[in-house]
């Protein structure tokens, strides 16, 4: 009877150890596939057309030209910025992406040629799935109580290579200032910009190392984040 009881108490032993393990291997891969789910697409533009846009008699491969784009423009209701990090927890790879609507800017057009542009993002509004991590971006990574915003603004002029066709979509590069936690740094990003008749969007995604921002990216052990991320933003345009 002692030798039988001794048995099945290794047996016992030896499946919470298994299943300990399955566990700690399991867990954060159930976090990433079921809590936290597939992370959000990176931005992009929506080509939609306005059957009403004005257009020239130019108008080629069945497109319609734009009509001239000159003067001021907004950021328009519908647009977004944020961050995407990849985290390590515990050995399995989980993709963060942070985002809010609180987005304002302004930009000037001088016929195909975009001379200046100001967007300023509200960091503190910034949300992820996780409440504790957004505490600490907000309060440690970015310390929004002395940076409570973030700025691009654009420093070279970008000019268009041929006249925008509505709907169509195009791919530019714009170099600026970024602003992040007080740090400001030159950058250069590749944009997607598509006119939707009277209005128009702009997407893309500008690749950062935190340090550069004297940003220390979290390490907790059983969690860290990369040093690399990417500020992305997608904003919806129309004349001001």
């Amino acid at each position: 009877m002692q030798k039988r009881t001794k048995i099945i108490t290794a047996s016992i032993v030896g499946a919470v150890l298994v299943l300990g393990a399955t566990a700690a291997i399991a867990g954060p891969i159930i976090y990433r596939d079921v809590i936290v789910g597939e992370a959000d697409a990176a931005p992009s533009v929506t080509a939609v057309p306005s059957p009403s846009t004005p257009a020239t008699a130019e108008a080629g491969a069945g497109s319609d030209v734009a009509s001239d784009l000159s003067g001021a423009w907004a950021v328009a209701d519908g647009s977004y910025a944020g961050y995407r990090v990849d985290e390590v927890l515990n050995g399995t790879d989980v993709t963060v992406v942070g985002r809010t609507d609180e987005v304002t800017g302004t930009l000037s057009v001088d016929g195909l040629t975009l001379d200046a542009a100001e967007i300023t993002v509200d960091v503190a509004s910034i949300a992820t799935d996780n409440g504790s991590r957004d505490d600490y971006f907000r309060d440690s990574a970015m310390r929004v109580d002395e940076n409570p915003t973030a700025t691009f603004v654009l420093t070279e002029a970008v000019v268009s290579g041929e006249e925008p066709a509505v709907g169509e979509v195009q791919t530019i590069q714009a170099t600026g200032d970024l602003t992040l936690a007080g740090v400001t740094r030159s950058v250069t990003v590749e944009l997607e910009a598509v006119l939707n008749g009277e209005t128009g969007q702009v997407a893309g995604s500008i690749p950062i190392t935190f340090a550069d921002f004297g940003v220390e990216a979290p390490n907790l052990g059983f969690v860290s984040v990369e040093p690399e991320g990417f500020v992305e933003f997608s904003l919806e345009l129309e004349r001001a």
